[in-house]
């Protein structure tokens, strides 16, 4: 299913380091478009602003701005996009269609390892899909954690919402057809 693989997709780019994939992307130029970029060398923060396109191979992130946080090793700390919703999508493995994941906020923390989807977040890849206030991936431990909306209890657009399709899903055990 692949949708913890999708949270990864967008941001392992920017650190250089695209854990998830394919081994092709990894060969190709790094291409970023915005209206304005700003360095403060002193502070580490490059900041991109206006509708801001990175691409790699066949990933792409797209946003209103990208925030990268550097330490005094010149390594990434975090890095924020923040969009109506930011997007990404790539492919992470060439047997599957492309991996896509929306959010208004896109948070990676190096120190952690987590990618955290905050705003109408949701995943997709080959009509798997995920959804919910806040998405959690720790790309250390390999899990997953979907939030609701928490004001709009008894609504189904206020709580998580995951779809498997058929062809994906299986039979629980002991279940006949």
């Amino acid at each position: 299913m692949c949708l913890k693989q999708t949270v990864a997709v967008g941001l392992a780019l920017m650190m250089s380091n695209a854990v998830f994939a394919l081994p092709s992307d990894r060969q190709q130029p790094i291409n970023l478009v915005a209206d304005k970029l700003t360095f403060n060398e002193k502070t580490g923060v490059n900041t991109y602003s206006g509708n801001v396109i990175i691409t790699q191979g066949t990933m792409r992130l797209q946003a209103n701005s990208i925030v990268a946080n550097f330490n005094a090793k010149k390594e990434i700390q975090t890095i924020t996009a923040k969009g109506s919703p930011a997007y990404f999508q790539q492919k992470t493995d060439p047997a599957k269609g492309l991996a896509k994941g929306s959010a208004q906020q896109i948070v990676y923390n190096a120190d952690t390892g987590i990618i955290t989807l905050t705003g109408n977040a949701s995943l997709e890849q080959d009509g798997s899909s995920i959804k919910g206030g806040v998405l959690r991936y720790s790309m250390n431990k390999g899990d997953i954690e979907a939030l609701g909306t928490p004001n709009k209890t008894g609504s189904s657009s206020g709580r998580v919402q995951m779809v498997i399709p058929p062809s994906a899903s299986k039979s629980f055990p002991g279940a006949r057809d």
